[in-house]
């Protein structure tokens, strides 16, 4: 009778996810759920997500608790058919044990660093079948902003994701800071490991360097994804860009990545901590200057890929967040034969408030 249940269980969210909260359930026991559908929502250290069902059934048992912490892979709820008495889905329930963790995976982060031109870069990869996808994130951000998307893509390909220069652990250069470093960082990324030809994926600021790299280097390109891509007009919101450059405290700087999101309780206090250490790193501060200074100057943004991607011939798509608060929605169509998609409930950083319909956008164009 097991093979009838289904059981819903804490996800993993990345190598770096050991335990979550389950903050809330959105469906009751006795309620049919569909695959796709939103049934709770769980708290990280990084940040909180909807969880979507994997399969479909009738909820007939709440396991897990509101507000308690659960290890990745606890069983938190029973799906079956009413033809399972609630006498075996209790035996079930008792004799649920979690899976075995696989010896080649591993409870801390999974990364590596690679010494080239530019300098050491962090990355971080998931084993896959194909041509490659490498996921660049934006602005002041780092390898982590793609939690929610590098495992799911990995099922169709190879995914890498990388710390920018300037940004998480790479190299914090003090001569350069500007869109030529960006993109040799990314060749020199892929000839590291031996990638003749990737997927490119970039959000914010990591799709302008996405776009100019397939107009620098078009036979190393098989698509480009943008996502509230960078360079593709010319407003930006300077007060989001100059509020994170210059925010030293809590208190500054809380504020200003509510712009991130259309939820703005998805701002944790583990957040904002996180990035408060990361701008007090050595070199940071000035790094984050020159770069703003260079790209994203006085509130508007100096580079345009417009001209240039309409010249590259490879599958292009691009995706934004209806509500985005720092990017205009209304660059989305600037590149003619690009797909466009507009994600209703997500501002900003779509890719992790509606990771499941991003990853499938982007699993389309692999």
């Amino acid at each position: 009778m097991s093979d009838k249940i289904t059981p819903i269980l804490m996800p993993k969210w990345g190598l770096s996810m050991s335990e979550g909260t389950l903050a809330a359930w959105h469906v009751e026991e006795g309620a049919e759920i569909s695959p796709g559908d939103e049934i709770m929502d769980v708290e990280t250290d990084k940040i909180a997500n909807a969880v979507e069902a994997a399969d479909g059934g009738l909820l007939r048992r709440k396991v897990g608790n509101e507000g308690e912490v659960y290890p990745v892979r606890m069983l938190l709820g029973v799906m079956a058919p009413s033809s399972v008495t609630d006498a075996e889905i209790d035996t079930y329930v008792s004799d649920y044990e979690m899976p075995e963790v696989e010896e080649d995976e591993d409870t801390g982060p999974n990364y590596e660093f690679a010494e080239l031109g530019v300098g050491k870069i962090r990355y971080t990869e998931r084993s896959g079948e194909g041509t490659p996808v490498l996921l660049i994130h934006g602005f002041g951000g780092d390898l982590d902003n793609w939690l929610f998307n590098i495992d799911a893509l990995s099922e169709t390909a190879p995914a890498y994701a990388l710390d920018l220069p300037g940004h998480g652990q790479s190299v914090k250069p003090a001569d350069s800071a500007d869109l030529d470093l960006m993109v040799s960082a990314i060749v020199q990324l892929m000839d590291h490991l031996n990638i003749e030809q990737a997927h490119l994926v970039g959000h914010s600021m990591g799709g302008l360097i996405a776009g100019q790299t397939a107009i620098s280097y078009p036979s190393r390109v098989a698509s480009v994804s943008l996502i509230c891509s960078a360079g593709l007009g010319a407003e930006i919101n300077d007060d989001y860009i100059d509020g994170f450059v210059g925010a030293q405290s809590r208190k500054e700087l809380k504020p200003k990545l509510k712009y991130l999101f259309a939820d703005q309780g998805l701002v944790s206090r583990s957040m904002v901590d996180d990035l408060l250490k990361y701008k007090r790193l050595d070199g940071v501060q000035s790094f984050l200057e020159r770069l703003k200074a260079n790209l994203f100057d006085n509130g508007k943004q100096s580079v345009s890929l417009k001209d240039g991607l309409k010249k590259v011939d490879c599958p292009k798509q691009i995706i934004w967040g209806e509500e985005d608060a720092i990017i205009p929605q209304s660059h989305a169509n600037a590149i003619d034969g690009a797909t466009v998609t507009v994600v209703s409930g997500a501002g900003h950083m779509v890719q992790m408030e509606e990771s499941s319909q991003v990853n499938e956008l982007i699993k389309e164009i692999l």
